[in-house]
């Protein structure tokens, strides 16, 4: 699979969890987690999701390149979302509807980001800059 494809995967997904969060953040986290928000959790839902809404956005592959950074942002959030959201529901107690399919969807998209984010990382250790082109380092950019 090439990286450009969980990367609009995953830039969706941020982008729509951002819209529902601005629009009724409540009704997000009551399917997540099954818990409800006061009103000043309901204000950090919006901002959250203004911040999701960004990150969906900024990552989002221009053309057929996928910028490495976008890949390296998306997948350390995956990662971090995976593993924060197991740790609710095995730990923290909380059990909303789609808790663990969240979980399953960043964990499979951090799994898919992974190659291409260590990747990227590598070539940013060398000095040299690439593009990424259907899922192949290109030429040295410059």
């Amino acid at each position: 699979m090439k990286p450009r494809t969980p990367a609009v995967i995953s830039a969706v997904v941020e982008a729509a969890t951002g819209f529902a969060l601005i629009a009724n953040p409540s009704f997000v986290v009551h399917l997540l987690i099954g818990s409800a928000l006061s009103d000043g959790g309901v204000a950090i839902g919006r901002v959250c999701g203004f911040g999701l809404l960004s990150l969906g956005l900024a990552c989002w592959p221009s053309g057929r390149v996928a910028n490495a950074q976008a890949i390296s942002g998306l997948f350390t959030y995956n990662l971090l979302a995976a593993l924060y959201i197991g740790f609710l529901g095995a730990v923290g107690g909380f059990a909303g509807f789609l808790l663990w399919p969240a979980c399953v969807l960043h964990g499979v998209l951090a799994f898919l980001l992974a190659r291409p984010a260590y990747q990227a990382i590598r070539r940013e250790g060398s000095g040299v800059e690439e593009k990424i082109e259907n899922g192949f380092p290109g030429k040295p950019v410059g």
